[in-house]
């Protein structure tokens, strides 16, 4: 049976904390703390967002749940709300207009956002000079703007309290040029310069910054993008990428980059002669 909430919820607190022993009491006052902590991840509805909404629940968070698709959306929460019993809230939010960071906040102002999950983000593949330019916009609005505005508006009131946890997507992407990719590539070195100055500024404020970088990862984004990847070429489970990244956030790191593959090719990635990164990259989507 699970713990009512509200007024009763406290009442009942209390009276558990009174009568456990000392070892369950202090294991109880964390996971009190816990509940009444809030997250919001964009991009919740399917791949890593989706994979973070659970483990994030599983630890005990109540969730903001923020995507363009509405189904998907609450089948989510439903699913969350009723395996983990906790709150949620259902964002149906398309990052890409402009002005949607600033309605995503005003739609939170009542919720104690103390974990923000920059998740949401997207790619397309082909030569840039034949693309679409709208959907290069929609890349960077996405991928940068949104997340830039959705960090500055949620950053003020975790100061404020001088706690909050802030994610932010990145990818192993942003280590080398990307051709064929090349917007989607910038965007995610974007992406992970921001994250770590950021993290940098904010030292001993009690706010962290954490810029997750997976590689290539078994979701729906490769479909989405039509992005042709080599078989030979090793991906990871979202779950995985999605532990490591909570794992990192909640230790505060700067930088996590799931699997060993991934970091050997980081480092790599960083040392060698840009010439051969971007064709290495380009032969791995051709």
């Amino acid at each position: 049976m699970s713990l009512p909430r509200g007024a009763l919820f406290e009442d009942l607190d209390a009276f558990a904390l009174v009568a456990a022993p000392l070892t369950q009491r202090v294991r109880m006052i964390y996971w009190l703390k816990v509940m009444r902590e809030w997250a919001l991840i964009t991009g919740a509805s399917t791949g890593i967002g989706r994979e973070l909404a659970e483990v994030l629940a599983d630890a005990g968070f109540n969730l903001a749940l923020l995507a363009r698709n509405l189904d998907r959306l609450q089948v989510v929460s439903d699913e969350l709300r009723a395996v983990h019993r906790i709150e949620t809230r259902v964002l149906p939010i398309d990052l890409s207009v402009p002005g949607a960071a600033a309605k995503t906040f005003e739609s939170l102002r009542d919720v104690p956002i103390s974990a923000l999950v920059n998740n949401a983000g997207f790619g397309t593949y082909g030569p840039f000079a034949q693309s679409d330019l709208p959907s290069q916009s929609g890349i960077m609005q996405v991928n940068i703007v949104a997340l830039v505005e959705l960090t500055r508006l949620f950053v003020q009131p975790m100061l404020g309290r001088r706690a909050g946890r802030i994610l932010n997507v990145a990818s192993t992407a942003a280590f080398q040029p990307g051709p064929m990719v090349s917007v989607y590539y910038a965007s995610k070195a974007f992406v992970f310069s921001f994250s770590y100055a950021l993290s940098d500024e904010l030292k001993d404020t009690g706010v962290t910054v954490t810029a997750l970088c997976p590689g290539m990862t078994k979701t729906e984004f490769q479909k989405r993008a039509n992005l042709r990847e080599s078989h030979s070429w090793p991906m990871m489970s979202a779950r995985a990428v999605a532990e490591a990244g909570y794992a990192g956030m909640m230790k505060g790191k700067r930088v996590v980059i799931p699997g060993v593959f991934n970091r050997i090719g980081s480092f790599f990635a960083r040392r060698v002669p840009l010439r051969l990164t971007s064709a290495i990259v380009r032969r791995i989507h051709a």
